[in-house]
């Protein structure tokens, strides 16, 4: 059995967030994490990994930096890694990305597709379903649990949906979003980031992309237009206030809770 987990190095909001002049994520400036969603979905697989003996590979796409969250899911147990990265795919929004990784995935042979549900960068949930399109494949979202049968091709999930679950069982091939509360994600092994270190990471560009136009790629292939983008604002000083007494400062703060209606 073959799967293949589509994660995503993503900013780590803590160290704050910088834009580039034309409004897209400077992320070559940034510290950059594992999506937590994609962290769960590798971890599923993992899990299979150990039942099955199941083959997994994990891809990406980004700058060459984004080599370093392949290294740490190959550390985690994957078995093979490969990073899609080139100039003309800088800036795509979620239809230019889910093209180009639909494009990628069109090289591989793979039973299983497994993506987080959204990135914590974005929070569309777009890519995935996206890519299931792209590539004709059933497709579940919001997995909360995935129990997979070798012997008749089928994966069988409870989906996440309000205050209760579905399940649903699906043909193989198909392709799983997976919640970051799916399960808790194991830790790269000392043994594991040794050998990390030393494995090739494929790498491909914009020639190893099948079925794909350029017109579809990039930023000059995205629909989505950013009108303006800007880092936190920062909030006013407010309104001072300096009570003559104790009373006088419980009576204006009841006051103001009760003109915002938070009290009545």
């Amino acid at each position: 059995m073959k799967i293949v987990v589509c994660i995503k190095q993503v900013p780590d909001t803590k160290g704050g967030v910088k834009f580039n002049p034309d409004g897209t994520l400077d992320r070559a400036a940034m510290l950059a994490i594992m999506n937590p969603d994609d962290k769960a979905g590798l971890e599923a697989a993992l899990r299979i990994k150990d039942k099955t003996g199941a083959e997994v590979t994990v891809l990406t796409m980004g700058l060459p930096k984004a080599a370093d969250v392949l290294r740490e899911a190959l550390a985690m147990g994957a078995d093979k890694a490969i990073l899609v990265t080139d100039r003309v795919l800088g800036g795509a929004d979620t239809w230019a990305t889910s093209t180009t990784i639909a494009g990628a995935l069109r090289n591989i042979d793979y039973d299983l597709i497994i993506t987080g549900r959204q990135a914590i960068d974005g929070d569309t949930a777009q890519v995935g379903p996206q890519i299931a399109e792209h590539l004709g494949l059933p497709v579940i979202s919001y997995a909360q649990k995935i129990d997979v049968d070798e012997a008749s091709k089928t994966v069988t999930v409870e989906r996440l949906y309000d205050d209760r679950y579905h399940v649903l069982k699906a043909k193989m091939p198909c392709l799983i979003t997976a919640l970051s509360e799916l399960n808790d994600p194991r830790y790269m092994t000392p043994g594991g980031i040794f050998d990390a270190c030393e494995a090739e990471v494929t790498t491909w560009g914009r020639a190893d992309l099948k079925d794909v136009e350029d017109c579809n790629l990039g930023l000059a292939g995205s629909p989505t237009k950013i009108a303006k983008a800007s880092d936190k604002v920062r909030k006013g000083a407010g309104e001072k206030v300096v009570p003559e007494s104790c009373e006088d400062a419980v009576d204006y703060i009841v006051g103001k809770m009760k003109e915002k209606h938070i009290v009545l």
